[in-house]
């Protein structure tokens, strides 16, 4: 398989409540394993377990990475995520310049012509 940026992603269910995505091919060129940019080789295997809660309040991420190239075991990540009762509403953009963070944002500035 040709490497590329999001590699090749299967996905199925375990117990019927767990989604399981099993990445392979990911490029060497234009990822990385976390935000310090620690690089890999092509051998990374990265398998994710997605799992709601039974009250369905909260999100739980189990990732596990493998590259026997990189790491001499396997690292282990974990995230989880709670629902909150905000209504999801949209944020600064070209199409609705509301600052709805108050971060001074607007106006969005405009070119006086094109840049090409």
């Amino acid at each position: 398989m040709k490497p590329s940026w999001f590699g090749e992603s299967i996905g199925h269910y375990e117990n019927g409540d767990t989604l399981v995505i099993d990445t392979i091919g990911l490029s060497t060129k234009t990822s990385y394993i976390d935000n310090w940019r620690t690089p890999h080789t092509e051998k990374l295997h990265v398998t994710e377990r997605l799992t709601v809660s039974g009250d369905g309040r909260t999100l739980d991420a189990l990732v596990k990475v493998e590259d026997p190239d990189t790491f001499n075991e396997p690292l282990y990540l974990v995230q989880r995520w709670r629902k909150v009762p905000n209504p999801l509403e949209e944020s600064v953009c070209a199409e609705n310049p509301d600052d709805f963070f108050y971060k001074n944002l607007v106006p969005i500035p405009q070119a006086e012509g094109p840049d090409f």
